[in-house]
């Protein structure tokens, strides 16, 4: 093999090695960057699912105001009736308290 073509495949060599540890950096570099971008994105995730759980947790205690408000209406409105209702009767069980007191 003459000096020429010794020193040609020792080139090809020098640079397949070389294109191999380029290829090697970049793939590593590629690793590194989508762990990266996957940690980001599980971050992101996380967050936004976590301000999702804020946000239905708090237009579930509105809901739960709402319910407890409107409950609270219709009872005090039950208990202005049931009073309405005593109060009409309160005069009848006076004068049947005293007609039982009299004829006794």
């Amino acid at each position: 093999m003459s000096l020429e073509a010794i020193e040609k495949v020792t080139q090809v060599e020098r640079e397949t090695q070389e294109r191999r540890a380029a290829a090697e950096a970049e793939a590593r570099q590629i690793v590194s960057d989508a762990e990266r971008d996957g940690l980001a994105l599980l971050q992101r995730t996380r967050a936004d699912a976590a301000e999702e759980g804020k946000n239905l947790l708090r237009q579930a205690e509105e809901k739960a105001a709402a319910h407890a408000a409107e409950t609270g209406r219709a009872a005090e409105a039950a208990a202005a009736d049931l009073r309405k209702t005593a109060e009409r009767h309160l005069e009848e069980a006076a004068e049947f308290i005293v007609g039982r007191v009299v004829k006794h």
